[in-house]
């Protein structure tokens, strides 16, 4: 495995999928890893076409996800896969995700990890008796500038965190596209599949992510109001919620599919005594430092900008003045996730530098899913995530 790349099945992603594009092109753009084979959708048929627009052998496009597990394990080393990217609906998470760890490949999954917490558990336990790498695709944490926040804070250049404020806001669902046929919204608005939350548990999970990832605390509390506002919606498009992080440090959460005219608006602030940080995706190059008593400073990223941490150069692939933004920072935790891989089969020990969000991560944030339904459901209450 030293000396060739990582091999990579795929579960969903079939022809027509939101997501699935996107994490393939995220697992190549380092050259770190090769799509070798998948099960791309419960459809044979479409499975088989997608295999074929990514000039798959025919023999490598499996039925079923537990065909292709099971048929890549009985390959030589060098010719099996070595990872299992998944990149299905929540409810499809956890069953391939323990079965894939159980068979001795390791596991990057999209977000939210699954459907519950007993799923986000069982998983964890796989990880545990496996010793394998598993990897939650929590895209933003994967831009330079939020590893540049996050260093500022955690180095204490700043002082310590006092308050965090993260805001994710759509407008995508201002209609009920889900009575449309819209494949993503129907998903997504159904219990069934998406879990406790809608507009939480997809967007939310990530804006609670950004929260802790940034200001290197986790949240112990939370006091929610989740609302359904299109008539008729099964699950939450709008949330807002008070935080209580480790130490007593308040913070808000927001995030709605319901603000019209918005598209994919993540912003996080995190201020400490001496000075805040503010990062926004939809101007993802610059992070503004605010310092207290002194003019507002924009740091820009770069690879030659020489007053940028060496965790934010890493994760940095073009010089100033260049777009670097969410396929980039996708890749750039493909990128980290398959070095640990390589590390983990290769008896190393892998960078911290080049981090990645991981199983803990992924049971906290279902726990969290929890907190909030919980604390709507108690009347507005402050509630902790328990796992």
């Amino acid at each position: 495995m030293q000396h060739r790349k990582i091999r990579m099945g795929m579960i969903g992603g079939g022809t027509g999928a939101f997501i699935g594009s996107v994490h393939r092109i995220a697992a190549r753009l380092d050259g770190h890893i090769e799509l070798v084979c998948g099960a791309f959708s419960s459809s044979h048929e479409k499975s088989k076409e997608t295999g074929q627009e990514l000039y798959l052998p025919e023999e490598r496009v499996y039925t079923t996800w537990q065909e292709m597990i099971l048929q890549e394990a009985q390959r030589k080393e060098g010719d099996r896969m070595d990872m299992v990217s998944i990149v299905t609906p929540n409810h499809l998470h956890a069953a391939p995700a323990i079965m894939a760890l159980e068979h001795g490949f390791a596991v990057i999954c999209d977000k939210p990890l699954c459907l519950s917490i007993r799923e986000a558990l069982e998983i964890k336990e796989a990880v545990k008796k496996s010793g394998l790498p598993f990897a939650l695709t929590h895209t933003y944490t994967g831009y330079p500038m939020v590893k540049q926040a996050r260093h500022m804070i955690a180095s204490g250049e700043l002082g310590p965190p006092r308050k965090v404020v993260v805001e994710y806001p759509q407008g995508w669902l201002t209609e009920k596209l889900e009575d449309e046929g819209q494949k993503q919204a129907a998903w997504r608005s159904d219990p069934a599949k998406a879990g406790k939350a809608g507009a939480y548990g997809d967007i939310g999970t990530h804006a609670a992510n950004m929260a802790e990832y940034v200001s290197g605390l986790q949240i112990t509390k939370v006091l929610s109001q989740m609302s359904k506002v299109v008539e008729g919606r099964l699950l939450d498009d709008d949330t807002s919620a008070l935080l209580e992080f480790e130490g007593g440090v308040p913070g808000v959460l927001i995030c709605s599919q319901i603000s019209a005219g918005e598209e994919n608006a993540v912003k996080v602030n995190v201020y400490g005594t001496k000075g805040g940080v503010e990062w926004c995706q939809e101007d993802e190059n610059t992070l503004l430092v605010k310092r207290h008593g002194a003019p507002n400073q924009v740091y820009r990223t770069g690879v030659d900008n020489a007053y940028l941490a060496e965790v934010a150069l890493v994760h940095t692939r073009v010089p100033s003045g260049h777009p670097e933004g969410y396929l980039e920072a996708f890749a750039n935790i493909y990128r980290n996730f398959a070095m640990a891989v390589r590390a983990h089969f290769s008896g190393s020990v892998h960078n911290p530098v080049c981090d990645f969000p991981d199983i803990d991560d992924g049971v906290h944030g279902m726990a969290l899913v929890d907190a909030m339904v919980e604390s709507t459901t108690k009347g507005n209450v402050w509630t902790s995530p328990e796992h």
